[in-house]
């Protein structure tokens, strides 16, 4: 995310961006009353921190939430952008206000629902706000801005940081709670992956083969798919490293339905064909609008 020189506020106070983040907190907060917290379950990150810090100190959670939240979203305003750590403290606050005026009683004791359905709709109330252009954990900012400095990847950073609060958890709570916080955090993670990233489960196919203007023909003509193609070589292939040729390399993108039979018509054309896979987080694009809005 770019840094901008300036806030802008006209894109925090638009419709979509406040309809995301008032209903991203509303739903993270049914998922804190009504399931986690009255179960000493966790979900990961400054929130999790904030519940232990509740249950051990038994200082309000509102509080907890944003004092912690505080020098992330200085490094988030320094390092990320202005316009975004202004939105996730709009955000912060908006839920720790919630959390303090809200009061539901839980509704379930069953651990099994609690640890779904509670992380699921965390999850969905995290992607949501997230679609609003902010966030209510500080925990990735200061995982991105860590990366840099001590080699780590962000997902490494995130893990250790969660392990470390999962067996704050066990000490305080017992083993259970913390192993259900774990089904917790990670319904919570795909749900909000899925939010943020949408379910259309687009993929990036790639194919190197000799029968190259078949394959071209065969995915724009009888699959109705665009390609982009590069120039490369193929061969190189152990034993025999000093045979290679010039080839084009075709790449398509398409929807998860559609790998198996492109795959089995490609292989019908050349047995020998490589071709790889890659998941894509976002796509954009005329044709591509095209098939979401089918």
């Amino acid at each position: 995310m770019p840094k901008s020189k300036g806030i802008d506020w006209s894109s925090i106070f638009s419709l979509p961006s406040i309809v995301f983040t008032l209903l991203g907190d509303l739903i993270a907060v049914i998922a804190l009353k009504g399931f986690m917290i009255p179960n000493n379950f966790l979900d990961g990150g400054v929130t999790a921190v904030s519940i232990l810090f509740n249950k051990v100190f038994e200082i309000h959670i509102s509080i907890l939430l944003i004092t912690i939240n505080i020098p992330f979203l200085i490094i988030g305003y320094k390092k990320i952008g202005k316009t975004f750590a202004m939105q996730s403290l709009l955000a912060i606050l908006v839920m720790a206000l919630l959390l303090l005026v809200i009061n539901i009683p839980a509704f379930t004791k069953d651990k099994v629902l609690i640890a779904v359905f509670g992380g699921f709709l965390m999850g969905l109330g995290i992607g949501l706000v997230i679609r609003g252009g902010g966030v209510v954990d500080g925990l990735e900012i200061i995982a991105h801005y860590t990366t840099r400095k001590v080699g780590f990847t962000t997902s490494e950073i995130i893990m250790l940081f969660n392990s470390l609060v999962i067996l704050g958890l066990a000490i305080k709570f017992g083993i259970e709670p913390a192993m259900y916080s774990i089904l917790v955090y990670y319904t919570a993670m795909k749900t909000s992956d899925y939010v943020v990233d949408g379910f259309e489960g687009f993929t990036a196919m790639s194919i190197i083969s000799k029968e190259d203007q078949a394959i071209k023909s065969l995915i724009v003509n009888d699959f109705g798919k665009p390609i982009s193609v590069y120039k490369g070589e193929r061969g190189y292939l152990p034993g025999s490293f000093d045979i290679h040729y010039d080839c084009d390399i075709v790449v398509t993108v398409i929807t998860r339905l559609e790998i198996h039979r492109i795959k089995q018509a490609v292989t019908k054309i050349d047995p020998n064909a490589f071709f790889f896979i890659q998941n894509i987080t976002e796509v954009k694009g005329s044709y591509v609008e095209k098939l979401k809005g089918k």
